[in-house]
C-alpha cells in the first residue's frame, strides 16, 4: 500500500480506500485544514473573484402570496 505525508501533520499514512481521512492521517487533521481555508489561511493564486449579485442590480423576489 502505498504511503503519503499527512499535509497537516507530516505524520505517514496508508493511501487506501479504508482511510476515509486521506490524504490526511485522521478526521482531525482533515479539520485543522479545512478551518486553515475557511479562515483564510491558505489561498489560490489568480484575479479575485466577482460576485454576479454585486456587479449587477438584481430585482428582490417578493414573498409568496398565501
Amino acid at each position: 500500500m502505498p504511503t503519503v505525508r499527512c499535509p497537516t501533520c507530516a505524520r505517514k499514512s496508508e493511501y487506501d480506500k479504508d482511510n476515509v481521512s486521506r490524504p490526511f492521517c485522521s478526521e482531525r487533521c482533515k479539520m485543522i485544514d479545512l478551518g486553515a481555508w475557511a479562515s483564510d489561511q491558505y489561498s489560490v493564486a489568480g484575479d479575485p473573484a466577482t460576485d454576479l449579485a454585486l456587479d449587477q442590480e438584481l430585482p428582490v423576489a417578493s414573498a409568496p402570496r398565501a
